[in-house]
């Protein structure tokens, strides 16, 4: 008798589907391969290592991994003004105030954050100064400018208009 991995899928992407679907299909083969030695104590050589793969896919039986929220395109740099108002920060103290913030929700990957605080800086609503870390290491300090202070007001303004909208148009529908 063989074991079968059986999947259930949740509204994925066709390239995440199409994976699953060869991940299935070849255990299928090796298993295959490998059926005729079972009785020699040959096993399967598969491992997978879960924590670094995550799919939108769930195994029968297992709940699946909570899923990361995508951020609509400008909410970093909202989020990022946001958090400066609390003071100087350097980069990676900002990653982790928004993820310690929205109780690990949104998590700001340094690909994301970096260029974002480049941009922030060029349009003046930000500077920046090198210092000592608590951890006695150099590193990049950002700050909110006068500039960065309007522009957070508006786009705080701007995001409760549109948040409240959204929840009108959920509500009502």
């Amino acid at each position: 008798m063989r074991n079968s991995i059986k999947f259930r899928s949740f509204d994925t992407p066709p390239a995440i589907s199409a994976l699953a679907y060869t991940v299935t299909v070849r255990c299928q083969a090796v298993a295959r391969r490998y059926e005729g030695n079972a009785n020699r104590g040959t096993y399967l050589p598969l491992r997978f290592d879960t924590s670094r793969l995550t799919l939108p896919v769930e195994a029968e039986g297992e709940p699946m991994p909570e899923s990361k929220l995508e951020l609509p395109q400008g909410t970093l740099d909202l989020l990022i003004l946001r958090t400066l108002t609390l003071g100087p920060e350097h980069g990676w103290a900002i990653s982790e105030r928004i993820q310690q913030i929205s109780k690990k929700v949104l998590q700001v990957q340094q690909g994301s954050l970096y260029p974002a605080l480049h941009r922030l800086e060029r349009r003046g609503w930000i500077k920046s100064r090198w210092s000592t870390s608590e951890n006695n290491r150099r590193a990049k300090y950002y700050e909110l400018t006068r500039a960065g202070r309007k522009q957070l007001e508006v786009e705080e303004s701007a995001w409760r208009k549109l948040a409240a909208a959204i929840a009108q148009v959920l509500e009502t529908a």
